[in-house]
């Protein structure tokens, strides 16, 4: 007689449509708290400087502690989400945020304030890493590709959270703005944090009943080296982001005569750019796939960059700003996401630590070519990236198909 699976409980494994939608909420309101949240403390980095009395190189070495903090429990969330699970990581990680968050107003040197956002970077980057994985788990249960939309709303939560920075910076202190975001997230975090604590992980049919002529595995060695192969593709689109943020505005002001306020719309175009392009990124995956998806964005990002970076025109710079945006949009998630499916939270560190890599490394970089060379010239390496992930999405296309 034929074997008959049992089905499993939905307690035990949420597969049922109402759970899984409300898993998704939950998760996606953590991806746009955790947006939210860091560009409040951004818009306040000035202020702080300003209380702290250091200078523009002390303040560097201060903001350092954030991608230290990060980068080290980036490493270490893997195995915290392999042992106690992605949802109660997630939940922890957002109640230290929200507190941390609190501290930099509270110092008055550049020694104390680099130590408390070694904390507030441990608390973004393990959170970035739990609910990365906790929706790798979710996409692979929901069988769609809804991975951009998570990051969609990062995206909502940033520009959000600037955007209220902008509103209340003068009328409230960092102190009281700053303690308003910890109240914010502690709220939010006791509203969705029940949900992803009393569910475990979904899990997809194929892992809950393996069958005789399943796929074979691929070796670990090979697994390591395509997650390393889709880290590359997160740290190429980060290297963009980081890029455009810290020397965009300045290429349109020096090298196009833009004012302040001009000079200010370019990242607001790539921001918004990119916002939408993720916000659409289900239905472009769905209907092109992964590789292709990679590849064009890759290629679309480089062209606009390329018109970003050497148009001699503001109108021109702002659309390749645009175009870029929309080209890099679903990189990240993608990488993210793959790397996540084939070695699970360990798989998401590795890209997302590679990803945060590309961030850190983009500002400095271009300074150091704008000094060689010029900036323009610098911001063309964006491009080169672009193109780079690109080529990888494409040569790796058959070995890292599911």
């Amino acid at each position: 007689m034929p074997q008959i699976n049992k089905p499993r409980s939905h307690k035990a494994v949420p597969g049922n449509g109402a759970s899984l939608t409300r898993l998704r909420t939950a998760i996606t309101v953590f991806f746009a708290l955790d947006g939210f949240v860091f560009a409040g403390w951004v818009v306040r980095i000035p202020a702080i400087k300003e209380q702290t009395d250091a200078s523009a190189s002390t303040l560097g070495l201060a903001l350092l502690g954030v991608s230290a903090g990060a980068v080290v429990t980036m490493v270490l969330t893997g195995r915290l989400c392999r042992r106690y699970g992605n949802h109660r990581v997630t939940v922890a990680c957002a109640v230290l945020l929200s507190l941390s968050v609190a501290l930099p107003p509270l110092t008055h040197s550049a020694l104390a304030l680099g130590l408390v956002l070694l904390v507030f970077g441990a608390a973004y980057g393990g959170i970035n890493v739990a609910f990365n994985s906790a929706a790798v788990d979710l996409v692979a249960a929901m069988r769609r590709p809804i991975m951009p939309s998570f990051h969609a709303a990062f995206s909502l939560g940033g520009m959000t959270g600037a955007g209220l920075g902008a509103l209340v910076a003068g009328p409230l202190s960092p102190t009281r703005h700053l303690l308003l975001l910890t109240v914010v997230g502690l709220l939010v975090t006791a509203v969705a944090g029940p949900t992803l604590l009393r569910q475990k992980p979904p899990v997809p049919p194929e892992r809950e009943r393996p069958t005789q002529d399943a796929a074979p595995r691929r070796p670990a060695g090979r697994t390591r080296g395509l997650v390393l192969v889709f880290g590359l593709i997160a740290g190429c689109t980060a290297y963009g982001e980081g890029a455009l943020a810290d020397w965009g505005a300045l290429h349109l002001e020096e090298d196009l005569d833009a004012s302040p306020g001009a000079a200010a719309i370019g990242y607001s175009c790539f921001a918004l750019a990119m916002t939408v392009g993720r916000l659409t990124g289900t239905t472009l995956l769905e209907r092109l796939g992964q590789t292709r998806t990679v590849v064009a964005g890759g290629a679309t990002a480089a062209a606009g960059m390329l018109l970003g970076s050497l148009a001699p025109a503001l109108w021109a710079a702002l659309l390749g700003y645009a175009v870029t945006g929309i080209g890099l949009a679903n990189l990240f998630p993608v990488a993210v996401e793959r790397a996540g499916a084939l070695a699970g939270p360990s798989g998401v560190a590795t890209a997302s630590t590679l990803g945060y890599g590309g961030m850190l490394l983009g500002p400095p970089a271009i300074g150091f070519m704008a000094d060689w060379f010029s900036l323009p010239v610098a911001l063309t390496s964006v491009a080169i990236l672009a193109a780079v992930a690109a080529c990888i999405g494409f040569a790796t296309r058959r070995a890292a198909a599911p």
